[in-house]
Formats: structure tokens, sequence, C-alpha cells
């Protein structure tokens, strides 16, 4: 019973947050004028709340970036993951809140509000969604209700596609219509079930524009925390893998951060045109494939906001490591491949150019020069890497789950130690290496010690990455 009390009690706490009022009990909020907005807002909070757990955990986990200070986890890094780490239990926690805030909606508060409206109903929907998403990329099975069983992330993908219908079916708004149609395209390649993701994927081709976002609130106390790590705080928390650098911060803030909270993307266009080449690549139609990352790269990439910003005070000094570059050297990917110039910015010489939405450095000589279905996964495994830098992708692309958390299965009887066990692939390297590098003494350049993307293409074959192989 305890995990009831505990999930009563952040209801009512959310409860009381969304109409800014302690005083306020369940009674009083349902006789308010139109509750359901408020607890619509709520749910777009702590859809906030949820995505900075899940962001900072996944970039961290994976090759993206390396936690070069003290305040974030110490081992995922390596990548350590254990069922009794507090990240972990954190990370589900507010999943399941999002879930349960959702479900909340859905069963009670919009039945009983007179005045809700079908966007109410779609956007409820859609957290249940999303919650369900999040579990089944992030973790190897969770409960999909209090004391429930576990469902493997496979089954909450799949769960979560009937409520995805059910928000399309309610949601008025056709742009947001294809938001939803273009998650479905999201689960169904994450299942390996390439025909629906085809299917929905190439409804969004030419939605150039399309963007759906996570807003965060600094005034409430809301922030972007991988805005904070990544720009905000004194400390370079984070540090990008060096041939990553050119696509950090993606966040920012100018004036004051607390009234410059950026918003995190949780879905956009570019998504659809990595889907259909990735499918129509493992199909071995390498030309069609092609054409639909050039038209990613020129009619989408091309056209997001870039914006120059002062990043002088980045100075790569966390604790942890010392040795990152600070001003522009050559990079190769592994020592197998040449030197690139570019890759490194030098932040002192001037405002830096950076991406806010999307950016890469993959060009259409690059797509031009694919002449085999391994060329083209990798370009589209990079491709993957360097636009969904910062919004929490990687750490699913790389196979890395998170368990069920020991406080779960210290209060649920059916979380068996299957489910504590964390999902690493046998090919991520271990001991910190994933984020590792050398430098060259003499020249400052950079060797990265693996380039996972090959890695990556190398075990497509392997149940956990590449699903439509």
């Amino acid at each position: 019973m305890k995990r009831t009390y505990i999930y009563i009690s952040l209801l009512f706490l959310i409860i009381t947050s969304c109409v800014e009022n302690p005083n306020v009990t369940e009674d009083v909020f349902f006789d308010t004028y139109n509750p359901s907005s408020s607890w619509v807002n709520g749910l777009k909070r702590q859809l906030a709340l949820t995505m900075n757990q899940v962001v900072i955990n996944s970039e961290m986990t994976s090759d993206n970036y390396f936690n070069n200070y003290t305040l974030y986890s110490k081992v995922f890094d390596k990548p350590e993951i254990v069922f009794t780490d507090l990240d972990v239990n954190r990370t589900q926690v507010e999943i399941g809140v999002l879930r349960e805030m959702a479900e909340y909606a859905i069963e009670t508060v919009l039945p009983k509000d007179s005045e809700a409206v079908d966007s109410d109903w779609s956007y409820a929907y859609f957290s249940k969604a999303y919650a369900l998403i999040l579990a089944g990329e992030n973790f190897i099975g969770l409960p999909d209700e209090t004391n429930g069983i576990v469902l493997s992330s496979k089954e909450l993908l799949l769960k979560s596609l009937s409520y995805l219908d059910l928000a399309i079916e309610y949601e008025p708004d056709i742009s947001t219509q294809k938001v939803y149609e273009l998650l479905k395209a999201r689960v169904y390649r994450s299942l390996g079930d390439t025909v629906n993701a085809k299917l929905y994927a190439s409804k969004i081709i030419g939605e150039t524009e399309l963007l759906f976002n996570v807003y965060f609130d600094g005034t409430n106390g809301v922030i972007n925390e991988m805005q904070n790590a990544t720009f905000t705080a004194s400390e370079n928390r984070f540090a990008p893998l060096p041939r990553l650098d050119f696509l950090d911060p993606k966040y920012y803030d100018e004036g004051t951060a607390v009234s410059d909270q950026k918003p995190i993307a949780l879905v956009k266009a570019e998504e659809a045109y990595l889907i259909l080449a990735e499918a129509l690549t493992t199909e071995n139609k390498i030309t069609e494939a092609k054409t639909i990352l050039k038209n990613l790269i020129t009619d989408v990439i091309e056209n997001r906001p870039i914006a120059y910003i002062d990043d002088s005070r980045e100075l790569r000094n966390g604790s942890n490591r010392d040795d990152y570059p600070k001003t522009a050297v050559n990079i190769r990917f592994d020592n197998t491949k040449p030197y690139l110039p570019d890759y490194v910015l030098d932040r002192q010489s001037g405002k830096i150019k950076i991406h806010t939405i999307s950016g890469t450095k993959v060009t259409t000589s690059d797509i031009n020069n694919i002449t085999t279905l391994d060329e083209g996964l990798y370009l589209i495994y990079r491709l993957r890497q360097e636009i969904f830098i910062s919004e929490g992708r990687r750490s699913a692309d790389l196979g890395i789950k998170f368990p069920v958390s020991e406080t779960e299965q210290q209060n649920n009887p059916n979380i068996s130690d299957k489910f504590t066990q964390a999902l690493i692939p046998n090919f991520i390297p271990l001991n910190f290496e994933l984020d590792n590098f050398l430098v060259d003494s003499k020249t400052g350049n950079i060797t990265i010690l693996h380039d996972m993307n090959s890695v990556l293409v190398a075990n497509k074959t392997s149940e956990y990455v590449l699903p439509f192989n």
C-alpha cells in the first residue's frame, strides 16, 4: 500500500500546484470552473519535470556527454546502472507520475468537467502515451499501474499506440495530429515494424517545420536542466564528446536564466525523414534512401534557426577531466579515420554559431557517396546522434535500458530479480571508454576512442539496436 499512498500524495500536491492554492482539497478543486484546464497545465509541468530526468540521464549514459563535475551521477558515464541508484528511481518516479496524472485526468478530472474540451482529452491521452513511450525506450520494463505487473519495453510501446490513436481522434488541430502520427512512426520503428513505420513517417515528409516542444518555466522553478548543465551553470558541468563540440550548447540564456528557459523538442520533422531513410536502407533501396536524406539536409535542417552567442565562459574545466579541447583542433572519429577540422569551436575568439533545433556536419556530398547498406546506416545513425543531441534519445539508440528500481521492488510484489538488471549490450565499451578520447601531446588533435556509430552498424543484427535489421 505504500506506493498507493505516495501517488495519492503526489496527486494532491499536483492539484494544489495547478490551482496555486495550498488550501484546495479535491472536492473544492472539482467545484472550480473548468478544472480540466488546470489539470492539463499540471500535465505540461510534469512533462517538463519528467524530461529533465530523462534527458540528463540519457545524455550522460550515452557517448554524447561526460559528467565533468560532481552534481549528477558519478557512474552513468561508465556506464554502470544498478537498480539501487537513486537516479534510476527518480527517472522511474517522474515517468510514473506523468502516467498517473494522465490516467487521473482521463478517468476522473475530464469526465467530471462539463467545460472540458476535445484538446484537453487529446493532451491527456498524449501524456499517457508519452509516459509509456519514455518507459519503453528507457527501461527494460515497468509496471503501467500502481503495484502492477512489469510490462516489457515492447509491451509498453505497443500499449502507447492506442492512446496515440485517441489523442489523434480528439485533437482538433491538424498540425498536432501530425505530431502524434509521427510519434506512432517512432513507436513502430522501435518495435521493428517497417511497414507501419514507413506508413506513418511518409505522412510527415514535406511537413518541414513540424515541431512539438516541452516548455520550461524558470519563474516557477521548472528550469531546463540540460540548459543549466551545458550553459548556465558556472561549473561547466557537462562536456560533449569532442566530435560533437560544434553542437554544444543547444540551449542557452541571455539576460537572466530564470526568464529565458529554452524548450526541448519532443517531436520534430527530422525524425520522419530519418525513419523512412532507415527503413528504405534496410530494404536495400539505397537510391531512394539517399534522396530522403538529402531532402532532410536541404529542406529541413538548413532551414532550422541558428543563433550566435557568447560562450566564452565555457572553459571545459570540470573537475573530473581537464584535457577537453578549449581551442579549435582537428579530430578523428577513431584511429582508422582521417583528422577533420571545424568540429571543435574556439569559444574565446568571438560569438559561436549554435543550432537551436537541429544541426549536423553531414553534407549532401557525404550522402551522395553512399554505395552500400552499411555506409547508409552509418550516416543515418550519425545524423540521429547529431540531430537529437541534448534531447535524451541517444542511449536508446545504443540499446541501453535502465532496470526497475529497488524502491519499486520493495513495494511491489510483482517485481522479480530479472527486472532489476540493466540492459547494457556487450558491445558497449565500459570503464568510461564510451566518452573517451586521446589527445596528441604535440598538436592537441583528438582521436575518439570509439566511433559508436560504426560499432552500432557492426552489430546491426543485435536484437537491442537498429530495429529494422
